[in-house]
C-alpha cells in the first residue's frame, strides 16, 4: 500500500513509540528488523509520542533518519527535553528550547503540537514563568500539568485554563483510571502505577487539536468501560470539526498497539465511514509459501 492508498483519518492515533520489539508477529512481521519498525509503524497509526526526546535528544542524524521515513501526513510529537521542563526556572530556558526546536526542523510541520510536560513540583506559583515561556516560544504546544491545584476546579485551575487559552496552547488530557483499577503483582503494572500520575481527567479542547493519554489497563477488555466516555468524546471532537490526537499505552506497552486498534475499532461504530486502520501483513513470506 503505497501513502496515497492509505486511509486518512479524521484524527491522529499512536502509541507511546514505534520501537516495541514484542509487537513483531502481531503489528510487524515477525522478520521485520529494529531499523524497518518506524516505515512499518507509520503504514498504521500516523503518529507517535516523542516520548524519547524527553529523556536525551536526538542526533542530527537520527532527526535527518526520521525525517526520510516519516510520511508528510504523520505527527511527532515531541517532549520538550527534561532539562528544560524539570528545571527550577522553566524561562531560563527558553534558549535550549528554541535550539532542541531548531534541532528538529528537518521534520517541518510533522512536529506538532510539541509537548511541555511538566512535574507534580511545578505549582501555581509558578504559572508567571510559564507565560513569559509561552509568550517566547512560538511552535504549536501542549502542556501537561501534574500538580494537584490545576486539578482542584479553584482559582489556580481557572488561571491556568486561561493562560493556555490565551496562548491558543492545549491543555494535554491524561487519564489513568484503568491502570489503576488493576490490582496485580505484575512488575510491570507496578512500575507503572509508581510511575504515572493518579490525577482527575480534564477532556480539556482549547485548540483545534485536542491531546489524549490514556494510561489503560493490562488486560485489554478490561478498558472498554474507560474509553467509551473519551470515545464519545473523541467522536464529538471530530464531529465539531476538530482533529483530535489520542494516544493508548498499556504498563508495559507490549499490548499499546493491540489497545490503539481496539480503540478505533470501536470509534468506527460511532463514526459511520470511519476508514478501518491499515492491516499489515505479519507471516513471513516463508511460511506463506509452505501453507500454499
Amino acid at each position: 500500500m503505497t501513502n496515497f492508498d492509505r486511509p486518512v483519518l479524521p484524527y491522529f492515533l499512536g502509541c507511546p513509540s514505534w520501537s516495541e520489539t514484542a509487537w513483531r508477529g502481531d503489528l510487524y512481521p515477525d522478520s521485520a528488523r529494529s531499523a524497518d519498525f518506524l516505515g512499518l509503524y507509520t503504514q498504521v497509526f500516523n503518529t507517535v509520542e516523542g516520548n524519547t526526546t524527553f529523556y536525551a535528544q536526538p542526533s542530527a542524524a537520527t532527526v535527518q533518519r526520521w525525517a526520510e521515513q516519516m510520511p508528510a501526513h504523520f505527527r511527532f510529537c515531541a517532549k520538550l527535553p527534561r532539562d528544560i521542563s524539570h528545571t527550577s526556572d522553566l524561562f531560563a530556558q527558553l534558549d535550549a528550547a528554541q535550539a532542541f526546536v531548531t534541532l528538529l526542523k528537518p521534520l517541518g510541520e510533522r512536529v506538532a503540537p510539541f509537548w511541555l510536560q511538566l512535574p507534580a513540583s511545578f505549582g501555581p506559583q509558578r504559572l508567571p514563568e510559564l507565560a513569559g515561556f509561552l509568550a517566547e516560544l512560538k511552535v504549536p504546544l501542549a502542556v501537561e500539568v501534574r500538580h494537584p491545584a490545576f486539578f482542584a476546579k479553584g482559582d489556580e485551575e481557572r488561571a491556568l485554563n486561561r493562560l493556555l487559552l490565551g496562548h491558543e496552547v492545549e491543555r494535554l488530557c491524561l487519564d489513568s483510571r484503568a491502570l489503576f483499577s488493576c490490582v496485580s503483582t505484575d512488575p510491570a503494572v507496578l512500575h507503572a502505577q509508581a510511575k504515572k500520575p493518579r490525577l482527575p481527567t480534564r477532556p480539556a479542547a482549547f485548540t483545534q487539536f485536542p491531546q489524549l493519554r490514556f494510561i489503560g489497563h493490562p488486560e485489554l477488555a478490561a478498558n472498554d468501560p474507560f474509553m467509551q466516555p473519551w470515545l464519545h468524546k473523541v467522536a464529538g471532537w471530530i464531529e465539531e470539526g476538530r482533529t483530535p490526537y489520542v494516544f493508548l499505552h498499556t504498563p508495559d506497552n507490549i499490548l499499546a498497539a493491540q489497545l490503539a486498534r481496539r480503540f478505533h475499532q470501536q470509534l468506527m461504530a460511532l463514526l459511520p465511514g470511519l476508514p478501518a486502520l491499515t492491516e499489515l501483513e505479519v507471516e513471513p513470506a516463508a511460511q506463506q509459501l509452505g501453507l500454499l
